[in-house]
């Protein structure tokens, strides 16, 4: 990084560099552009400027000035009492904006002797002299102010080091502001990459036909259900289903109909079902749901009714009707979703056996 804050040296006269206030001056205004060179956010830049000017000139008060549009906004101070921190005036009414539209510093004496100041803003506070310089002289966008509670003209020393703080106040300011951006840049790029991770989540765990959860998703969501409910020690049903008559529908009128046959029991099966209850297409014709609570039998009538209604409404050629099998458990530590599966499995299949023999 360019350092300009140190041009200033090149027009100091020799006799200078030697003055007392030059070796007093010299390591707070390098530890200041250090400081300045590190810092992330606008507070740490005028709590650095604030206590480095004083001590510079040793003044009784500073304002850290920045540029709203048409106005003066005094953002901070650091003096023996209070002065404008919080308020913005026009900037044709203070010295700050004198120097920003001018491009160039004030030194005031004797504030009430200098047509520039607003007597009555400065009447109630303890200062007599001023010395302000513009935070960025090409295109001002703030100013540093410096004030005495005596009589005080700031020397072109003075001046010219407030100067060089100002302008790695300037550095400062440009690299918090590109901090900045690259920081929201990054965080709307970490977003977006955790939302198509989300995205990529949800459809490698997705059944792309009914929307319900795949097989993988609810063998992955099923283990933490059970582990939950064995946490909260609350028992448990899961329902396996099969549709009896996609086949049928497939044979007779394709396979795309037979999608439809499919996404249609999908839907209806999530219609019985509660927001916090897991189902998932397992594959092919066949559906499985973990509950919270033993449900089993009213489920299944829940489901076998909504199937038969549904059809009878519609007045289906092939209605929608499944073999159902379910396990209910209480005792959750003592089963795996494996074993619940395999119990409702043989249920579904005994249900549709009996269905069969029925005929």
């Amino acid at each position: 990084m360019t350092q300009p804050e140190f041009s200033f040296l090149n027009s100091l006269p020799v006799a200078s560099l030697d003055s007392e206030i030059y070796l007093k001056a010299m390591p707070v205004l390098l530890s200041a552009i250090q400081a300045l060179s590190l810092a992330r956010d606008m507070s740490q830049v005028q709590r650095v400027v604030s206590s480095a000017a004083r001590k510079i000139t040793g003044c009784d008060g500073v304002t850290f000035v920045l540029r709203d549009q048409e106005k003066c906004y005094y953002a901070d101070e650091d003096a023996i009492a209070p002065l404008w921190k919080g308020k913005r005036f026009p900037l044709e009414q203070c010295i700050s904006g004198w120097v920003m539209q001018n491009k160039k510093s004030a030194v005031i004496e004797d504030i009430y002797k200098d047509s520039r100041i607003p007597f009555e803003a400065y009447r109630p506070t303890f200062v007599k002299s001023l010395a302000m310089v513009p935070i960025r002289q090409g295109n001002p966008i703030g100013a540093i102010g410096n004030y005495w509670a005596r009589p005080h003209k700031a020397t072109d020393l003075e001046v010219q080091l407030l100067q060089a703080l100002a302008d790695s106040t300037s550095i400062a300011l440009e690299n918090i502001e590109l901090y900045h951006t690259l920081d929201a840049r990054v965080k709307a790029r970490t977003a977006e990459l955790e939302k198509a991770y989300q995205r990529i989540k949800h459809l490698s765990m997705s059944d792309e036909l009914t929307g319900l959860h795949n097989r993988r998703g609810f063998y992955l969501l099923g283990e933490q259900f059970l582990k939950e409910r064995q946490r909260d020690q609350v028992s448990l049903t899961l329902i396996i289903l099969d549709l009896d008559g996609l086949k049928t529908v497939n044979d007779a009128h394709g396979h795309a109909a037979g999608d439809e046959y499919i996404q249609t029991a999908a839907a209806l099966l999530r219609s019985v079902l509660r927001e916090s209850d897991l189902a998932a297409r397992m594959g092919g014709d066949e559906f499985a749901v973990l509950v919270k609570g033993n449900f089993g039998e009213q489920l299944k009538k829940r489901i076998t009714d909504t199937l038969k209604r549904y059809s009878l409404d519609h007045q289906y050629e092939y209605p929608l009707s499944a073999s159902i099998g379910y396990s209910e458990i209480d005792n959750l530590s003592a089963i795996n979703l494996f074993e619940l599966i395999k119990k409702a499995d043989c249920e579904m299949y005994r249900d549709k056996h009996t269905a069969k023999d029925l005929k």
